[in-house]
Formats: C-alpha cells, structure tokens, sequence
C-alpha cells in the first residue's frame, strides 16, 4: 500500500465497524501458519504477523475530506478498526440508498458468501444444505433460499442458531439430517461440521468449503462414501473471484453487489451485539474466546 501517494485520497471518520469474528479470532489467538503470513494480511493491516497487528476489513465512515463529490458521504472499506483515516478514492464505496451504516459492516461477509456461490454454483430445484451458521453461513443459506425450487436445509449444532435461522426463513436442524444433497456448503470451521456435509452429499455431488482453519489439523473421513460417490470438494476463497467471472467481474463490481445485497432490513439480525471502540481493549478476550456465541460484532465510533 505504498503506491497510491499521488492518487486523489480521501479522509474518512469512521461510524462503525464490525469484527469478522471467524478470522479475527485466529489472528487475535495467533493461529495463522507462517506460511500463510503475506496471504492473510488485510487490505490496510500495519504491522507483521504474528499478532499483535492492526487488523480488520469492515469499516462504514463519512468523508471528512477529499472530492467535493465524496465529501459528507457515507463509504465502505477495507479499513481495519480505527477512528480516522486517508485512503485512496478507489478503496472506498459508497453506500447504496436504502442501506444503513449500521448494517453496511455485513459488506465483507456477504461478499464471502457471494463469492461462495459462485463457487458453487447452485441450480434450480437443487437440494441444498448449509452447514454451520455463523455470520457467513446464515447470508449463504439467505441468499441460496432465494433460488426458486430450492430445497434448504440450514444446520448447526448450537440451538441459539435455530431463532435467527428461522427469522430469515432458514429451514433449521441441529443434526445433518438430510441426504443425496446436489450441493452443501460447509462454513462451521470444525472438523465435525465438515463431516457433517460430507455425509449429507449425493453421488457425484459437490462440497464447497468455506472454512478457514488456521492451523488446526483437519481430520476428515475420506474413507467412507467419498471415493464411492465420487464426491467434490472444492475451496472458496474470497481473496480470489473464480476464473470464469474474471472477465467480465472485480473486487470493487462485487462489493457493489454485495452492498446492494444490504437492502434486506431482516440482515440486522446477524448483529449480535455492539460495544464503544473505546472499549475494545477490556472486551477483546471475552469477543474471542472460543467459547463466544457472537455473530457479527458491531463497533461504534
């Protein structure tokens, strides 16, 4: 990020930002692999791996100061938790009419979840489960319910999952109960969950993976039905759009629909709660500890 002193920049006052509770907390905790040090870092981030760093990519705040065009507009960025800001103009997006600030920080997970999609691929008619319902869960399996004939099946062992579930019009289970699925999306980020999907896929059907382990080993058993059903299981990772989309999409095409994907009033439920940015040092144990029940944090400014 050293390239762009001469391009027109704008100052911006944050309002909110929201912590993406998944990737935070293995950074927060250390457990990003060595290997992988360049690959994770933010868009923005200061300092290097290992933690502590400035992190984050979930930041809705006001122009204070740059194009008269951009000046008083509310914008999204890439922008770790900070309360001002000078980024170039092209870092920022300003936010669709109908979409609040408030809920504007969901940008970066629905963008995951798009692009999860389109790794995915869904069809008509499909029998889809979505197994593990965090933040980016619950907007894949939003986003997939909306396929006309689609048959959704949303799982999650936590049973505080089934009310937001359900609010969102979510088919819930706490078990992975269905089966001959054409596709599950697996985003729990355990090893059981990913079993989970394993068992619940049909011959010759997909696994999309959108998990990030850090570096937790994995134990997955391939032994059983995987060979014999002939099972795919593929990555998705939002850092990089699929290359059959490359042509025509970009980072910045897709975080405009992402936005515009905000519209959605019903969305201000995978905001689990809020906190002062002052307050971030006392809270951060307790916001990523394992054993949290969080979905989206949102951060105030």
């Amino acid at each position: 990020m050293c390239d762009w002193k001469d391009e027109p920049t704008v100052t911006v006052r944050s309002v909110y930002s929201g912590i993406s509770r998944g990737t935070e907390s293995l950074i927060y905790h250390n457990r990003v692999p060595p290997g992988e040090y360049q690959r994770m870092r933010a868009p923005w981030q200061e300092g290097d791996f290992p933690y502590p760093v400035k992190y984050g990519y979930a930041n809705v705040g006001e122009v204070t100061d740059g194009p008269a065009h951009l000046q008083g507009r509310r914008v999204f960025c890439l922008y770790p938790h900070q309360q001002h800001y000078r980024v170039p103009v092209a870092a920022v997006t300003v936010l669709p009419d109908q979409v609040p600030p408030e809920r504007a920080i969901l940008a970066a997970n629905m963008e995951t979840a798009i692009n999860g999609l389109w790794d995915a691929q869904p069809a008509i008619g499909d029998r889809v489960a979505v197994v593990g319902l965090g933040v980016v869960g619950l907007l894949v399996g939003w986003l997939v319910r909306q396929i006309p004939g689609v048959e959704l099946l949303a799982v999650d062992t936590n049973p505080a999952r089934q009310a937001v579930a359900q609010s969102l019009g979510l088919p819930f289970s706490s078990e992975a109960s269905a089966e001959g699925c054409d596709l599950v999306i697996h985003a729990s980020g355990h090893s059981r969950g990913l079993e989970s999907a394993l068992k619940m896929a049909g011959q010759e059907a997909r696994i999309i993976e959108l998990s990030w382990y850090g570096d937790s080993p994995v134990s997955v058993p391939l032994g059983h039905a995987f060979h014999p059903n002939r099972l795919e299981l593929k990555s998705s990772q939002v850092g990089h759009i699929p290359p059959s989309r490359q042509p025509r999409w970009n980072y910045q095409r897709r975080l405009a629909l992402a936005l515009s994907m905000l519209r959605a009033p019903e969305l201000d439920l995978l905001i689990s709660g809020e906190c002062r940015f002052e307050q971030l040092p006392a809270l951060a144990d307790s916001l990523f500890s394992p054993e949290a029940d969080a979905l989206c944090h949102r951060i105030i400014y």
